[in-house]
C-alpha cells in the first residue's frame, strides 16, 4: 500500500524533520512537499531531502490561482506522479500530526478498523500553548500535551477534519480539507466515516468541512493540531501569514480560538520511540543534519529581528498577558448558537 501526505509551507524548515519522522512512524509511505518564497532555508532542506529519496519537492513559484498559493499547490498535485500512484491521500499541514489509538497505531491498523471506508474524517483535536514561551527545536508532541476537551460545542472550528481518501478515482483532485472534483458516475458509492467509526451521510460526499458538534469524534483516530506553537513561534506565525489567506494577519482572535490546556493527552507519544529511531536517520546524512540546523538558527535570528519591531513586540506582550481559553459554559453555548441559528435563517 503506497499512502501519500501531501504538505504546503514556508519558513517552517526547523519542523520539517519531525514531522516527516512521525508520519513515517504511522505509515505514510510517500510525500510530497510544496514551498514558496522560504526565507529559512527550508527549501534547500527539501531539495537535500528531495535527493535522498525521502520526499518529493516541488518550488511553488506561481502565478498562483485566484484561491491562493495553497490552493495552486493542490491543483498541481493531483496531476504529480506520487498523487497518481497512491493508493491513500491526506493533505496535511506542518503543524497537524495523525494520531491512531487502534492496533499498533498505524495506518494500517485504521484501514483494518474501517474496512469499508473509502474516507476517513481527521477532526482536529486542538493542542494549546501551555504556557511555553520560548521556542525549542524539540518534537513539538513532546513539548504541547494540553489540550482541548475532546468533545467541544464551541469554537466550530475546534470540529473541524481532514480527509484520508482512497485514491480509487471517485475524487480527482485532493483540498485542504476534503478531495474535490468527485466524479459524479462514482460518487454514490463512497463510503465515508469518521474518526469514531461511523458511517457518515451523504451529504459529506460533495460538502462539509467539520464533523458534528456536541459528540466524540476521536475513537479511533484524531488529528493532532498544534496551531499555535511556543509564543515565539506564533509570533513568526503572524510574520509569515496565513495559509490559505496569507494576506490576513494573525493576532489575538485567532490565538483565544484554539489556546486551550484544560485536558493533557499525551497518546501520540506512544510512537515516540519509533519516531525518534526516523528522526535519528534522517540526520545521519549530514548535509541534512546542517541545514536543518540553520533553519533553527534562522528561527532564533528572525524572532530577535522582530522584536525589534513594535506590532510584533506589542504581540508577543499581549501573548505574555493572556491567559488560556476556557471552553464555553452550556448557558453560554445555548446563547451563542440562538443567534448563530438566526443569522443562518436571514
Amino acid at each position: 500500500m503506497r499512502a501519500l501526505a501531501i504538505l504546503c509551507q514556508r519558513n517552517e524548515g526547523a519542523f520539517l524533520l519531525d514531522w516527516i519522522a512521525h508520519h513515517q512512524a504511522v505509515g505514510f509511505t510517500d510525500f510530497l512537499v510544496y514551498s514558496n518564497s522560504c526565507q529559512d532555508g527550508s527549501d534547500t532542506l527539501l531539495d537535500r531531502l528531495a535527493a535522498r529519496g525521502i520526499v518529493a519537492h516541488v518550488h511553488n513559484y506561481g502565478p498562483y490561482d485566484a484561491g491562493g498559493i495553497q490552493f495552486t499547490a493542490l491543483k498541481d498535485a493531483a496531476e504529480h506522479p506520487l498523487t497518481r500512484a497512491a493508493d491513500w491521500i491526506l493533505p496535511l499541514d506542518i503543524d497537524e500530526f495523525v494520531n491512531i489509538h487502534v492496533g499498533d497505531r498505524s495506518l494500517p491498523a485504521l484501514l483494518a478498523a474501517l474496512p469499508e471506508a473509502t474516507a476517513i474524517t481527521l477532526t482536529w483535536r486542538l493542542f494549546g500553548n501551555g504556557g511555553i514561551a520560548r521556542y525549542a527545536d524539540n518534537p513539538v508532541p513532546q513539548q504541547f500535551t494540553r489540550a482541548a476537551p475532546s468533545v467541544m460545542g464551541w469554537p466550530w472550528r475546534a470540529a473541524m477534519f481532514k480527509t484520508l481518501y482512497a485514491n480509487d478515482g471517485t475524487y480527482r483532485k485532493p483540498g485542504v480539507h476534503r478531495p474535490r472534483d468527485p466524479d459524479p458516475t462514482r460518487i454514490a458509492a463512497a463510503r465515508w466515516f469518521d474518526g469514531e467509526g461511523r458511517e457518515l451521510p451523504s451529504e459529506f460526499h460533495t460538502k462539509r468541512l467539520f464533523s458534528p458538534f456536541g459528540r466524540p469524534n476521536h475513537r479511533l483516530v484524531q488529528l493532532n493540531h498544534y496551531p499555535l506553537g511556543a509564543m515565539e513561534s506564533y509570533v513568526l506565525k503572524a510574520d509569515r501569514g496565513r495559509a490559505v489567506h496569507s494576506d490576513h494577519l494573525l493576532g489575538l482572535d485567532y490565538w483565544v480560538e484554539r489556546n486551550f490546556n484544560t485536558d493533557e493527552d499525551r497518546s501520540i507519544l506512544a510512537l515516540a520511540p519509533a519516531v525518534a529511531a526516523r528522526r535519528a536517520a534522517l540526520t545521519e546524512d549530514p548535509d541534512t543534519a546542517r541545514l536543518h540546523a540553520e533553519t533553527v538558527a534562522w528561527r532564533h535570528a528572525r524572532f530577535d529581528a522582530l522584536m525589534l519591531q513594535e506590532p510584533f513586540r506589542a504581540l508577543m506582550g499581549r501573548l505574555l498577558m493572556t491567559p488560556p481559553s476556557q471552553p464555553v459554559t452550556p448557558d453560554a453555548l445555548r446563547f451563542l448558537y440562538a443567534y448563530a441559528n438566526r443569522a443562518r435563517d436571514q
